[in-house]
Formats: structure tokens, C-alpha cells, sequence
């Protein structure tokens, strides 16, 4: 089970913020000057701030691919017309004065659109309980694609984030963790980008896309393919896109390699001698009797004799000796 660092904000904007953790519990000083600063510790541990959003900082590692999309348009209306619910989490930056987000990206991307300060929880995390926080806190409240968590996985493993920090982020086992590791491996990350978050496309279909990336161009088959749609597509629509386009392309290249070549030989006069047809099972000459009745009769007395020593006439060419 993973970590549960913080209590769970609800799932959406509109309703009722949880109450945010208590702070961890320190020694206190004797006397009143103890009791005082453990009181304001707590104090200022649970309450919420309204925090000029230019003095946030977004940073840190990518949990969404699409960030600027027609959801923040709608969260900063309903926020328009009702106020923000739900608070965002932040920490102290190392510059004075300023801080860096732990989570809430979408809602304060839409409160900069509204205009105004944000509501902010603010907690002394580290690294890795900012990070833990930021992935428990976004499955939660909109469940992270497959996809995304692939990218999300990849970046904090690339940052050299523990195994343990990154299950507890997400909530996976080790084992969940490898399976999103190994599809997204081997899809490049600009056919990633080109289509998008792709909700409700799952583990299975990302990994038949990442076996047609190891076939043909997917990048530039991408590009073609999604450049005939319109550009409010879901994303999920982009991803079948993509994925018809590569299978017929894949299914082209099948054939035009089983078609083979023909190549037609002809004499020295221009008269057609025979056919070599090549594909990728066998080779096959072919001599059309009618076009060449005498040679098609001498070619069947020695043909036999005649591939023998081409063979052996390879075998020397090779150096095999035998």
C-alpha cells in the first residue's frame, strides 16, 4: 500500500476541502516559549493562504501531458462563478518570498485566467514527500492516463528518484511500475506529445503502437495522419488514428515484401530470354517455352547439372571447401 502523506482533497473543484495534515509533532521548549511555537507551528501547518499566483513557481517533473487544454477554460469559469473550493499545496522556495508548487497545477493555471490570488496550503516537504504528494493527490482527483503515468514513471526514475518514491507516488507495485516502464521505452517521446493523454486507452493498445514504432516511421505516419483532423480531437480519437495508419502502412510494407520484384532477362537482340521473380521465401526462374521453344528443351536436359554447379561454383566463391 502506499504511503497516504497528506489527507485527500475531494475529487472535485466544487466541493469542500479536506483539512489539511497535522504537522509533525516536535519536542517542545519548556515553558510558555515552547507551547508558543508549537501552537503557531500548527497554526500555520493548517491554515490556508491567499498567495499571489506570480509568486509561484511551476517546477518539477511532468504528471500531465496536456496542461493548457479546454478543461482549464471550464475549471476557470466554475471558479469564476463560485470561487475556488479546493486549495492547492505549495512549499518554500529558496528564494525569499517565493514558493514552488507540490500540486493543483490545472487550478491555479486556471486561477491566473480568472485573475486574483490563490488559495494555498503551504507545508516543509522534501523532495521525495512533495513528490509522493503531487502523484497521490492527481490520481485522486483526475486519474492520470496510461500514458502519463508511463512519462511520469520515466522522468522521476531519469531524475534518480527511488523505486519506493516512485510506487508510493503513483500507488503501483514494482511490478505496475515495469509495466509502464517497458511501453513507454520504446515510443518516442514526439509521437507521445503528437498524440496526447489518450484517456481510456490502456496498457495493451499502447503496447501494440510501440511494436509498429519497431516496423515502420510512426513519427512521420503521425504527422500525416492527424494533420486531416480537426484540432479539438480527443486525444483517444488521435491515438486510433495513428494506430490505423501505422497498421495499414505496416500491412503495405507486408505485401509489397511478399510481392517480391520481377525482373525480366533479355538477349543481346532485345528478345525476352526468362523471368526471375524474388520475394521473400524463394527465387524462381522461368522460361516460357513458346518464346523460346530449343532453349527451353536444352535448359530442361540440364538443369539439374547446371544448379549443381552454380552451387559449387558459390561454395568455392565463399571459401567454404566443401
Amino acid at each position: 500500500m502506499a504511503r497516504n502523506i497528506f489527507n485527500q482533497p475531494p475529487k472535485d473543484d466544487m466541493e469542500t476541502a479536506a483539512p489539511s495534515p497535522a504537522p509533525p509533532k516536535s519536542p517542545k521548549l519548556p515553558g510558555s516559549v515552547g507551547g508558543l511555537r508549537d501552537s503557531l507551528r500548527e497554526i500555520t501547518a493548517n491554515s490556508i493562504r491567499d498567495i499571489d499566483t506570480d509568486r509561484i513557481d511551476v517546477d518539477g517533473l511532468r504528471d500531465r501531458l496536456v496542461l493548457e487544454d479546454s478543461s482549464i477554460d471550464d475549471l476557470a469559469e466554475s471558479i469564476r462563478k463560485h470561487g475556488q473550493q479546493v486549495p492547492i499545496m505549495v512549499r518554500p522556495s529558496d528564494q525569499p518570498d517565493r514558493y514552488r508548487i507540490i500540486y493543483g497545477r490545472r487550478r491555479l493555471a486556471a486561477i491566473r485566467k480568472v485573475g486574483g490570488t490563490v488559495k494555498a496550503i503551504v507545508r516543509t516537504l522534501d523532495d521525495n514527500a512533495s513528490l509522493i504528494a503531487q502523484g497521490q493527490e492527481n490520481n485522486l482527483r483526475l486519474d492520470p492516463s496510461f500514458i502519463e503515468k508511463s512519462m511520469f514513471i520515466k522522468e522521476m526514475q531519469e531524475s534518480g528518484y527511488k523505486p519506493n518514491v516512485i510506487q508510493d507516488a503513483l500507488g503501483l507495485t514494482r511490478q505496475g511500475v515495469s509495466n509502464h516502464r517497458v511501453v513507454v521505452e520504446q515510443l518516442p517521446e514526439e509521437l507521445v506529445l503528437l498524440i496526447g493523454p489518450a484517456h481510456g486507452v490502456g496498457r495493451r493498445q499502447w503496447g501494440d503502437l510501440a511494436a509498429l514504432a519497431q516496423k515502420v516511421q510512426l513519427v512521420d505516419i503521425a504527422k500525416e495522419a492527424l494533420a486531416s483532423l480537426p484540432d479539438d480531437t480527443p486525444s483517444s480519437e488521435r491515438f486510433q488514428a495513428v494506430y490505423i495508419a501505422g497498421t495499414n502502412k505496416a500491412r503495405g510494407a507486408v505485401k509489397q515484401a511478399t510481392r517480391g520484384r520481377k525482373t525480366v532477362v533479355k538477349a543481346e537482340n532485345g528478345r525476352p530470354v526468362a523471368t526471375v521473380a524474388i520475394d521473400g521465401k524463394s527465387i524462381a526462374i522461368k522460361i516460357i517455352r513458346k518464346d523460346n521453344p530449343e532453349f527451353g528443351q536444352w535448359i530442361e536436359q540440364r538443369a539439374e547439372a547446371t544448379l549443381r554447379r552454380l552451387f559449387d561454383q558459390w561454395q568455392d566463391e565463399r571459401g567454404s571447401g566443401s
